[in-house]
C-alpha cells in the first residue's frame, strides 16, 4: 500500500478511503492550526497529496470524490425540499387550525 507524508510529518496511506484522506485533513492542517486555516494552505496540502499520488490512485480517489460529492448534493436537495414541504404545512396552520366548522 502506497503511503503519502503531508507538510505536517503525517503518513497516509492510499487504501482507497477518501474520508480516512479528509479526516486525516482536518486533524492535520485545520485541527492543527486551531480551525484558522485558510483556502490556499488546505489547497497546497490536497496537491502535495495529489502529486505524491500515482495515475491509479488519482483515478480511484476521483471516482470516490464524485460519488461521495454526488451524495451530498442529493442529501442537500432532498433536505431543501423537505424544508419546502414542512415550511408549506406550517403556513397552512393559522388561526382556524385544528377548529370544525
Amino acid at each position: 500500500m502506497r503511503r503519502v507524508r503531508l507538510t505536517t510529518g503525517h503518513e497516509l496511506a492510499l487504501d482507497g478511503d477518501l474520508l480516512s484522506v479528509l479526516e486525516t485533513l482536518y486533524r492535520e492542517v485545520t485541527l492543527r492550526k486551531h480551525l484558522r486555516v485558510s483556502f490556499e494552505e488546505m489547497m497546497r496540502e490536497i496537491q502535495g497529496i495529489v502529486e505524491q499520488m500515482d495515475e491509479g490512485d488519482r483515478r480511484r480517489y476521483l471516482v470516490e470524490s464524485l460519488f461521495l460529492n454526488t451524495v451530498t448534493y442529493e442529501n442537500e436537495m432532498l433536505d431543501a425540499y423537505m424544508r419546502r414541504l414542512t415550511a408549506g404545512k406550517k403556513k397552512g396552520r393559522g388561526r382556524s387550525a385544528g377548529r370544525t366548522a
